[in-house]
Order: structure tokens, then C-alpha cells, then sequence
């Protein structure tokens, strides 16, 4: 089975201009994203699998060890309830 990474129904992605941070929306919480990571959750839209995220983002960041971080981080996330 692949995985297409969206966001569950009760989350919501949001870019906080005043603060300049990437924002997961929860009920009753708020996840501020740092770093890379909200250029990765822009990417779990539905329509990619994993590896189509990591070659994405491995084209945006040569170099860096995506491969092996965003499936990981990708995870934890749906671990969470935050992707589904």
C-alpha cells in the first residue's frame, strides 16, 4: 500500500505573517513549524507519496539528508494524528 500524506480533517496549515512561522492548526492547539519542516507539510497535499516528497525537496535542498529525515518526520506526524 503507498501513502499520499494530507492533513487529518481537524488540521490546518497556516503561514503566520507577523510571526513568520509555519503553523499546524489543532483543536484547542497550535504547532509552530520550524525550520524546513513546514516545506514539507506544504508537500503532504494528497497527491504525492513519500518518495515523491524526499525527490522534491531533494531538488529544493541538494545535500541535505532528506531521504532519510522527511520519512521519519513524516511519521511522527501521522503517529501524532496530524496526517493521515
Amino acid at each position: 500500500m503507498t501513502w499520499h500524506p494530507a492533513l487529518a480533517r481537524s488540521v490546518m496549515f497556516r503561514h503566520d505573517h507577523v510571526r513568520d512561522a509555519d503553523l499546524l492548526l489543532l483543536p484547542e492547539r497550535v504547532v509552530v513549524l520550524r525550520g524546513t519542516a513546514g516545506s514539507i507539510v506544504r508537500l503532504c497535499d494528497g497527491s504525492r507519496e513519500v518518495y515523491e516528497i524526499v525527490a522534491e525537496l531533494g531538488e529544493r535542498f541538494p545535500g541535505a539528508p532528506v531521504a532519510d529525515e522527511v520519512p521519519a518526520f513524516l511519521s511522527t506526524l501521522r503517529k501524532e494524528g496530524w496526517l493521515q
